[in-house]
């Protein structure tokens, strides 16, 4: 799913010098509704291509941890200060007036992958510092 994801991004990638690097084991498996994740998948590929720095990778990695898969996406941009890191999640939040100009999303995004992946036992996480951005997703191996 990530391979297949990666591969429609790359018109949008390639634009701005931007590339996605994916490390995960491809025997990697989990019990998912396979179109909401790839709702999610696609929410925070959307946003990491977006706020990229040019000419940047985005790394996309997922492992088996102690029964979760843990999938991160990394990308190079603009730090995200945390007073707006702690409302990324809510619904309509767009973050600053520069980032809204660019991007024209309705600000539903994350809160829609935030929702998708509670409902999968999971939990969504971001960081942001020194200019990288990273979302972090854990869910369950088996349901």
């Amino acid at each position: 799913m990530l391979v297949q994801l990666i591969d429609e991004f790359y018109p949008v990638l390639s634009a701005k010098g931007n590339t996605a690097v994916l490390n995960v084991d491809e025997a990697l498996t989990v019990y998912v509704d396979s179109e909401k994740l790839a709702r999610v998948f696609n929410n925070i590929l959307k946003n990491a291509t977006a706020y990229s720095y040019h000419n940047t990778e985005i790394l996309i990695s997922a492992k088996e941890e102690q029964g979760r898969i843990i999938i991160t996406f990394e990308n190079h941009g603009q730090t995200i200060p945390p007073e707006q890191l702690s409302s990324i999640f809510d619904k309509f939040n767009r973050l600053d007036d520069a980032r809204k100009s660019d991007t024209g999303g309705a600000g539903l995004g994350l809160s829609i992958a935030d929702e998708i992946i509670r409902l999968h036992g999971g939990e969504i996480s971001v960081c942001s510092e020194n200019d990288t951005v990273t979302f972090t997703i854990s869910i369950p191996a088996r349901s």
